[in-house]
């Protein structure tokens, strides 16, 4: 029973977090992009907090690391990787951005190699970056006649948030505060969403009165910040408990294949073949760069083991 539901909460984060591209993809119509995000983690952050204040004393940052891992946070893993992705996905499909998207662990362990010396990257591990860093060039089709193009432009900044994230979440585990995961959350949104604030009044960004009246704009919204972001991180919590870093990394590669159906039904977005190539091939890096690690958890539970006489 206990596997059946792990099983299903992994496939709920995953359509959760899938479908929340093409609710990005969706709620753009109405609103600006960097000041959609702020607006989403202003919501969000308000949840976080009241989370992290029933669920955990330790609920407020204290000391210089702990403020430091937050400011990792708020401005990695919220502002930079939503303003780039908000404003990437304006001009690119919500399929083709999960995608991208979905390099971010591969990343993760290439920053992780590059800023601590410890965790020295093999030669296999090496290849499985460089084939994900392929995939992300198959998907994006670089022109190098029009390298300016709408369409090449969005998915690089797609791709600058992925990376933002990737780093952002390895200077957060190097920093080592010890701060709870519900606590660094809560506030990294709310300090995310001040800097978003910030930006977008920056570009000079405004939203009209009609957009906040507009139901899909409503339902974008209330379904990005409450659904896919408190209700989102509360199962990837549970999860992460249970199933384990390398495990829950494995939501990646599935939301999107919910963003591409959902995508189709929604939006009427179609994934092409050459997009499908790209994804393989960040699969295949990931499974090079988390070889060791995916063996590890098969042996834990009993997968892969020779039988007596074997």
């Amino acid at each position: 029973m206990t596997r059946y539901r792990n099983l299903a909460l992994f496939l709920a984060l995953a359509a959760i977090w899938g479908s929340a591209f093409v609710a990005i993809s969706a709620g753009l119509r109405h609103f600006p992009p960097v000041l959609f995000a702020a607006l989403r983690y202003d919501i969000a952050g308000i949840l976080m907090l009241a989370y992290a204040i029933y669920a955990v004393d330790h609920w407020r940052p204290r000391g210089r690391a702990e403020w430091a891992t937050v400011a990792a946070g708020a401005i990695l893993l919220i502002a930079a990787y939503h303003a780039f992705l908000f404003v990437g996905q304006q001009n690119t499909t919500a399929a083709a951005a999960a995608i991208l998207v979905s390099l971010s662990p591969v990343l993760t362990t290439g920053f992780a190699r590059v800023l601590m010396p410890s965790d020295a990257l093999s030669f296999v591990g090496v290849v499985g970056v460089l084939v994900g860093l392929v995939g992300v060039a198959v998907i994006s089709q670089p022109d190098p006649s029009n390298l300016l193009s709408t369409d090449f432009v969005a998915k690089v900044l797609v791709f600058l948030a992925a990376a933002s994230f990737a780093l952002g979440a390895v200077l957060t585990r190097r920093i080592d505060a010890s701060l709870p995961i519900e606590t660094m959350e809560a506030w990294s949104m709310l300090g995310g969403a001040l800097i978003m604030h910030a930006i977008s009044v920056a570009l000079g960004e405004q939203l009209t009165p009609a957009d906040w009246v507009h139901p899909e704009a409503i339902g974008t919204l209330a379904y990005l910040a409450i659904v896919a972001s408190a209700v989102g991180f509360l199962l990837y919590f549970d999860l992460l408990e249970r199933l384990g870093a390398v495990e829950i990394n494995m939501v990646s590669y599935v939301a999107p294949i919910f963003t591409a159906v959902i995508g189709w039904l929604y939006l009427g977005e179609v994934v092409d073949a050459t997009t499908l190539v790209g994804f393989g091939l960040i699969v295949v890096g990931f499974l090079l760069v988390k070889r060791r690690a995916i063996r590890e958890e098969f042996a834990q539970h009993g997968i892969g083991r020779s039988r007596p006489g074997e």
